[in-house]
Order: C-alpha cells, then sequence, then structure tokens
C-alpha cells in the first residue's frame, strides 16, 4: 500500500470527519457512534497493513522522513480518543516501528504525548489495579514504545526525569510482582527501568534508596524463580522440576541487568544495614546459578547476567554461596560409602575426591557452577575481556576473601602435579587453559588470568611457579615487584601444599622457565677451550652493546624491592646499598 494512503488515513481528512460526527448532538448519538466504528475499523486495517510490511524494518529510507513525522503525530492524534482496544494496539505498533528512527522522534517527543503513553501503559498513580486482560496488550505495546522512544530521544530522556518515570514503573511493578500471566508487562517494564538506570546515574541512586529498588528487584527474581526459602539464606533446589518458561526467563534476565545498574559502585561502599539484604540477593543469585533455562543459550544468557550481578556484590556477603551440606546429602554421602566393604579404603578416597560438588561439608554446587561456566568461556576463544573476565574476576575475589571456596576451587584447577612431562600450557585442562590465557594478548584477560592462579596458590611465587612456569609468569611477577621470589601483600592460611611422589622424583630435571621436565642436554661448552670461551663471550657482549646502542634491545636488571629497571640504574641503587651497609659497619 502507497505511504500517502497510510498518512491520509489518520491525521487529515478521515480525523476531521470523526471530530464532527463527535462534536453533534441530540438524537445523532448513534450516528457518531456508528461513525466513530467506522474510522476506527479503517484506521485499524491501515495500521496493520503497514506494520505487516515494516515489521522487520529497522532502516528507513530519508525520502520518507517527512510522511513519517506526520504518521507518528497523526497516531497520537488518533491515541487521544475513545476507541477499541484492537485500533489502540494497531496504533502502538506502528508507533513502535516507528520509534526505530531517532529522526522522526524529535517533533513527536513532547510531554503530552509522552503523558499519552504513560497512561495508555497503565503507569498514572491514578490507576490502582490491572484487572482487565483485555488492556494487557495495549499495556505491553505502549512500554515496547516508550523503551523505544528512551533510548532513542535525549528529549524523551529528559522528560522521563521530569515525569518521574522510574518511581511509576516501580508502582506498576508492585501492582504485578506476585501475579500470574502478566510477565510480558513485567519484561518491559524491567527492560525501561534498565535502560533509564542506564543512562541515567541519578535514577541509579532514586533506585537504590528513595524507591527501594534492591529489595523490590530482588523480590521480582524471587517470584520469577519460584523459590522457597528453607533458612534464611537458603531455597530448596527442585532437581528434577521442569526448567524456567521463556516467559520467566526473560523477566528474570531483565530484573538482573537493572539489579546490575542499581548496585554497580555497591562493592566499593555499601552501609552494614545493607548486609543482609547483598545476602539475600547473592542467595537468590545462587538459586539462579543452580537451575537451567528453557535452551541452553538461555541459560548461558541467565548465568552471565548473574555473574555480572554477583560481580557488585560486596565480596564479604557472598558467603552465602556455599553452604553446609543439608542432612540428607550428608546422609546419601554417608550411603554411598557405607555400601563399599570396608577393606576398600583407596575407593572410599576416591569417591570422597570424586564427589565434585563438596568440600570441607559445604555444598560447592555453585561454585562448581561458575568453575564450568568460565571454562566454556575460555573454549570460545572470542570476547575474552567482555564475556570471560567477570566470571574471572568474581572467582579471584571469592578465593581471596573465603577459604573454603580458593581452596575448593585450587583442588580443581591446580590439583597435586603428577605428570610434568609435558609444558603447563598444552593440554585440556582447565589449568592448561588458564596458562594459556597468561600470555594473551589482550593485557587485561592475561592479568585476571594470571591473578586468579597466583591467589589460588596463596600469592606464593615459588607455588605458582611451580604450576605455570618462570616464562609463563613472568608478566605477573614483573608487575608485583616479585621476580626476585616472594610472596604477595594478602595473608593466607599456613597450611603447606604436598608434592606427589612423581614431582618430587622430577623436580630435579624440570626446566624451571618452561615448567616441564626435559631431558639433561649437552652443554656446548663443555668442549670448547678457554680461548674459545673469551671469544664466544666477547661476541655476545658486542652483540649485546650494538642491539642497545641501536634502543632495538634495553638491558634491565632488578631492584632491591623486586621490579625491573634499566640496568645501569639498578647497579647505582646496588652500589648504594653495599656503600650503606660497608658505613654501618
Amino acid at each position: 500500500m502507497p505511504f500517502g494512503a497510510v498518512t491520509s488515513a489518520l491525521p487529515g481528512r478521515r480525523l476531521a470527519g470523526w471530530r464532527q460526527e463527535g462534536g453533534r448532538e441530540g438524537g445523532k448519538e448513534g450516528s457518531w457512534e456508528r461513525a466513530s466504528e467506522r474510522e476506527a475499523g479503517a484506521i485499524e486495517r491501515v495500521l496493520r497493513d503497514y506494520s505487516d510490511k515494516h515489521r522487520a524494518t529497522f532502516k528507513f529510507e530519508s525520502t520518507d522522513e517527512d510522511k513519517r513525522k506526520k504518521l507518528c503525530e497523526g497516531i497520537f492524534k488518533v491515541l487521544v480518543k475513545d476507541i477499541p482496544t484492537t485500533c489502540q494496539v494497531s496504533c502502538l505498533e506502528v508507533l513502535r516501528i516507528l520509534s526505530r528512527d531517532k529522526k522522526v522522534l524529535v517533533p513527536v517527543t513532547t510531554k503530552e504525548n509522552m503523558q499519552i503513553l504513560l497512561r495508555l501503559a497503565k503507569l498514572n498513580e491514578s490507576d490502582d489495579s490491572l484487572e482487565k486482560v483485555s488492556e494487557f496488550p495495549v499495556i505491553v505495546e505502549s512500554l515496547k514504545c516508550l523503551c523505544n522512544i528512551v533510548f532513542n530521544s535525549q528529549m524523551a530522556q529528559q522528560l522521563s526525569l521530569e515525569l518521574n518515570l522510574a518511581a511509576k514503573l516501580c508502582n506498576l511493578l508492585r501492582k504485578c510482582k506476585d501475579r500470574k500471566f502478566i510477565s510480558d508487562i513485567k519484561c518491559f517494564d524491567l527492560r525501561l527501568l534498565f535502560l533509564l538506570s542506564l543512562l541515567h546515574t541519578d535514577i541509579r541512586s532514586q533506585l537504590r534508596y528513595e524507591l527501594q529498588g534492591l529489595a523490590l528487584l530482588t523480590q521480582i527474581l524471587e517470584s520469577a524463580f519460584s523459590i522457597k526459602w528453607t533458612d534464611e539464606y537458603e531455597s530448596a533446589i527442585d532437581r528434577n522440576g521442569p526448567p524456567l518458561s521463556p516467559q520467566e526467563t526473560d523477566c528474570a534476565i531483565e530484573a538482573l541487568k537493572a539489579l546490575f545498574n542499581v548496585t554497580v559502585d555497591s562493592w566499593k561502599a555499601h552501609k552494614e544495614s545493607d548486609s543482609h539484604q547483598f545476602r539475600v540477593m547473592a542467595a537468590v543469585l545462587r538459586h539462579c546459578l543452580l537451575i537451567v533455562g528453557p535452551t541452553e543459550d538461555k541459560t548461558e544468557e541467565l548465568h552471565s547476567n548473574a555473574v555480572n550481578l554477583l560481580s557488585n556484590v560486596p565480596v564479604s556477603c557472598l558467603d552465602v554461596l556455599i553452604c553446609p551440606l543439608t542432612h540428607e546429602e550428608t546422609a546419601q554421602e554417608a550411603t554411598t560409602l557405607d555400601e563399599l566393604p570396608n577393606d576398600k579404603t583407596a575407593e572410599k578416597e576416591t569417591v570422597l575426591k570424586n564427589n565434585t560438588m563438596v568440600y570441607n561439608g559445604m555444598n560447592m554446587e555453585a561454585i562448581h557452577v561458575l568453575l564450568n561456566f568460565m571454562e566454556k568461556r575460555i573454549d570460545k576463544g572470542s570476547s575474552y575481556r567482555e564475556g570471560l573476565t567477570p566470571v574471572l574476576s568474581l572467582l579471584t575475589e571469592c578465593s581471596r576473601a573465603h577459604r573454603n571456596i580458593r581452596k575448593f576451587l585450587k583442588d580443581q584447577v591446580l590439583p597435586p602435579l603428577r605428570d610434568v612431562t609435558n609444558r603447563p600450557e598444552v593440554g585440556s585442562t582447565v589449568r592448561n587453559k588458564l596458562v594459556r590465557l597468561m600470555t594473551h594478548v589482550d593485557l587485561g584477560v592475561k592479568q585476571i588470568a594470571a591473578e586468579f592462579l597466583f591467589v589460588l596458590c596463596k600469592e606464593r611465587v615459588d607455588s605458582l611457579l611451580k604450576y605455570t612456569g618462570y616464562g609463563n609468569a613472568a608478566g605477573l611477577l614483573a608487575a608485583r615487584g616479585l621476580l626476585a621470589g616472594g610472596r604477595g601483600d594478602n595473608w593466607y592460611s599456613e597450611d603447606e601444599d604436598t608434592d606427589t611422589e612423581e614431582y618430587k622424583n622430577a623436580k630435579p630435571n624440570i626446566n624451571l622457565i618452561t615448567g616441564h621436565l626435559e631431558e639433561p642436554m649437552p652443554n656446548p661448552i663443555d668442549e670448547m677451550t678457554e680461548e674459545q670461551k673469551e671469544y664466544e663471550a666477547m661476541k655476545l657482549v658486542n652483540m649485546l652493546d650494538k642491539l642497545s646502542r641501536e634502543e632495538l634491545l634495553k638491558p634491565m636488571g632488578l631492584k632491591p624491592d623486586g621490579t625491573i629497571t634499566p640496568l645501569e640504574e639498578a647497579l647505582n641503587q646496588y652500589s648504594v646499598i653495599e656503600e650503606t651497609s660497608s658505613d654501618t659497619d
């Protein structure tokens, strides 16, 4: 259908005729209603055709820009009329399509038009309930339009502040918090709340403190997951239950994204009084990690957003990610062991070691899920900075702050070394994959991968080198000033690592640079005369001197504090130390 036919159906002659019919008095009411129905039906048909044609259109021709502007203006003129619900939905569907074009929104983004959409979305405070199911499609389409308009129009973003849109959205969420069959309303309400909190830092603060958004959004998650609490921070997990529905999953994802914005600075500073709320949220996120969505991709998206949000939770509140075994779990573990004969001690130890979900009497399921999630992101081989660094950073901070988590992850990632014939970066274990990342081209990725392994080794240089080799760890050690050995600044328990017999036997022949076992190589200078050795030494000195003078290579040395510096400066510092020491003597 030609574009002109669409525009003529709305703002011009037909609407004028509609107003004339509606203005008649007396016995003409019946004819007014019939005319209104006819006009509404005509408008609806034209708009439906336009919507079907442009449903997948995201780029528009600039030649039709003026016509699209007129169409937008006409739609708002129709929406203020008392028209049937189906006609309202058709108008809003076309408006949603047109709102993808930023240029079209400039003349129609006014306070009056925003208020029209707020009224249709039941965001006015006078609307007390959501009882009419027939109005739900109008509410959903209005929220979709507001999402597009707020995202694409700076004027709409300013009007959102003026109209206190965030408070209205929270009010609508409270109305439908515990209601079923209105997931679409919640989903787009949450999406709009996410956009507002993303675009305005002031709204984040308003949501956090004035509107109690942290508690509200956490309750939305509880409702989406149908959580049943068994203790203050523990929920019941139905392992045989069905996966989340697509609607529940979408709602949960939007709530997680909004919560991320609300809590984005929480790890830096938070009140002690907020600790309980953060622990409740962390417990909800633990539940989130232990359930699945309708598809594998949706499950990964759900868990990805949960990981991002956990990164905002103060690390002291992340202890709820692990919990003591329940009586049923303890009894089940004991039953498994009792089934083995008493003389099968080795088999019993194997059962305990293979139970990867349990460590030191604690349920580690959530941490195990995070570890598997991290490994999947490594295996993808792309988008490491966006996809991998959040979960690596989360696991690093958890390991640094919580001993049981660190020891569990150490057992999973860095088990006792037995086979040291291959380089640390060669292989398919989690350790091999993380060591490969230590020399990644992305500085942020290699830093966080090295930091994670360093923390698992209790920030002890000798322990790290055992698992990675000096060559892979050199970047981290140089940045930390630990090239000369030692340990980091954080305190860890003093329990000692135990080496396997295989490692102890191979240790004398392990190449410290590469970190793997090498057969003894013949020394090439053993068969040289003293004159040949001196010649080769001077040849090497001359080559290094040439490279240094041409600034292709810069000799470096270690300062007393373990950091690297130009060789001359390092030698000067050692000379000063020796002079000071001799003066003291």
